[in-house]
């Protein structure tokens, strides 16, 4: 094989695996130049221990906005969910997705070591 072809390929396999990672580690950021509609009103269902609301957001879809009903997630301990949002820069808006954000005001219990009784001796 010809040590020309041997580069080549070597580059098409380099070209093509930086092609296949890189969306891994894209960041996707739309500007749109019309504002959201209001937030819609949900009502949260009852949760149980350990699970949170996630309230539902506008989503842009190709060239209008549509609802993302809110849903319950697990809750992540020591964090809260801070919710999508859009953001006004300059003569555009920006969504901020959704993500877990480390709550300051999170301190862990510990829970105390139940003493035993002492039986009494005979």
């Amino acid at each position: 094989m010809k040590r020309s072809n041997i580069v080549r390929s070597l580059l098409l396999s380099v070209v093509l695996a930086a092609s296949v990672a890189a969306p891994a580690f894209a960041r996707v950021s739309i500007n749109v130049r019309i504002a959201p509609p209001a937030m819609l009103y949900e009502t949260a269902p009852a949760m149980g221990p350990g699970y949170v609301w996630a309230p539902g957001y506008w989503a842009w879809h190709g060239d209008h906005y549509i609802w993302i009903r809110g849903r319950t997630m697990m809750q992540r301990v020591g964090y809260r969910w801070e919710p999508d949002r859009w953001e006004q820069r300059g003569n555009g808006y920006y969504r901020q997705p959704g993500m877990w954000q480390r709550d300051a005001g999170y301190r862990v219990v510990k829970a105390k070591k139940e003493k035993k009784e002492k039986k009494p001796k005979h």
